[in-house]
């Protein structure tokens, strides 16, 4: 459904709910392991969950995925505890080589502070030309991820998503494509900043997002 924030301090809240109930606090990172920081958006907020989820950033792009979490839960899972888990390519040591090395460079280049700058620049030539427009959008961004939606008022969550209008985002898309942007092509995804993304390519991007938004006319 696009990037949606999580109110401040929701994240420790559910640290502490679940701490006081005595159940697993589970991050998904997927999206935002790796990408947000090395430590994902656990080492962003200082909090920390029982049990993490991965994707396919732990090898470097390849097919692979890995949960964990400290000794006390993970002992659970076979050969030492009661539950059986295993997996076609888990371990996989292609996939796992890649990782690593993929790992090492992140830790050698920390890209994390040039890619929210390069974020920050496309998501302000958003707000300027959707504002000169006079379309109203809300544009939440964190690290190098960000959503645009077509709304003028905050999206907090799945019933604020489903109140957007659509009726602007398949002109802009089809605009920005014409003109060498391929955004993601969907109303309800995250877009996504990385490395590849040179100067010159931002520079070239901006020019042409806030060309295509100056001549928008909504589809219905």
């Amino acid at each position: 459904m696009g990037l949606v924030l999580p109110e401040v301090g929701f994240l420790s809240y559910l640290r502490d709910i679940c701490t006081r109930h005595g159940a697993l606090l589970i991050f998904d990172e997927v999206m935002t392991g790796f990408r947000l920081s090395l430590s994902g958006v656990q080492g962003i907020e200082s909090v920390v969950p029982d049990l993490t989820t991965l994707g396919k950033i732990i090898g470097g792009g390849l097919p692979v995925g890995a949960f964990g979490g400290p000794r006390r839960i993970m002992e659970h899972l076979a050969p030492v505890g009661p539950v059986y888990q295993a997996g076609t390519l888990s371990g996989n040591p292609l996939a796992l080589a890649a990782g690593l090395a993929s790992i090492q460079l992140l830790e050698q280049s920390n890209p994390y502070n040039g890619l929210e700058e390069s974020t920050h620049r496309i998501v302000q030539t958003l707000q300027v030309a959707f504002s000169n427009k006079g379309i109203p959008v809300k544009i939440p961004s964190c690290g190098s991820m960000f959503s645009v939606f077509f709304s003028d008022t905050d999206v907090n969550e799945y019933e604020d998503v489903l109140k957007t209008k659509s009726v602007w985002f398949k002109p802009f898309f089809h605009g920005a494509l014409k003109r060498g942007v391929f955004v993601p092509p969907s109303a309800y995804e995250t877009w996504f900043v990385s490395t590849a993304h040179d100067i010159d390519i931002i520079d070239k991007a901006c020019e042409a997002l806030a060309g295509t938004i100056a001549n928008l006319e909504p589809e219905y």
